[in-house]
């Protein structure tokens, strides 16, 4: 909760006061993952990256609109989608688009004492295990386990319930689980 009310000031501060220092702040925040959830959807990492600066640009441009915005976190990834829904479509890349065509990379961004003592190999059979995930479901998990979205976050960015949320985290952690069960049964 501290670090939504931590944004929540940047953005305020942003807002009211044109700070650019909190500017700077939040686009440190926000522009990897943003880069790479745009990503996910255009499968171009000079355009993910552009996309990226493309929200933190328009939210300069319209800062006085923050202090309108509940969850600053939610609108920059729906901003994000967003604009790379239009690019795909200017792109002419597809006709139709769906959230199941997504292609979405996991990336161990962090790490906690826990996955400091799994082996490599554990570690390559657990991203093996989540890129076989469909694509919607991948996504869903890099979102919530690495990005750290609230799956009612998630819900309104993927405009689907929380309840489908809710089941794509149990069906993704479900075969995560088998593959870590089944790597120790073969270690024994």
């Amino acid at each position: 909760m501290r670090e939504d009310a931590n944004i929540q000031l940047l953005a305020e501060r942003v807002a009211s006061l044109g700070d650019e220092q909190a500017y700077k702040a939040l686009f440190r925040l926000f522009y990897k993952p943003l880069s790479q959830f745009a990503y996910s959807i255009i499968k171009s990492w000079e355009s993910a990256e552009e996309i990226a600066s493309d929200v933190f640009v328009n939210v300069w441009k319209h800062r006085e609109r923050l202090l309108q915005v509940d969850n600053l976190r939610v609108y920059l990834y729906v901003s994000t989608k967003n604009i790379a829904l239009n690019y795909l479509n200017k792109a002419a890349r597809t006709q139709h688009f769906s959230l199941d065509e997504l292609a979405v990379d996991f990336t161990v961004s962090y790490a906690t004492p826990e996955q400091i003592f799994i082996s490599g190999e554990m570690v390559k059979r657990i991203e093996a295990a989540v890129n076989a995930l469909p694509p919607k479901r991948k996504m869903i998990f890099k979102l919530i386990r690495e990005d750290g979205l609230k799956y009612k976050e998630v819900a309104q960015i993927l405009d689907i319930s929380v309840n489908t949320i809710d089941v794509h985290m149990a069906q993704a952690l479900k075969k995560i689980s088998e593959v870590i069960n089944l790597s120790f049964t073969r270690t024994k």
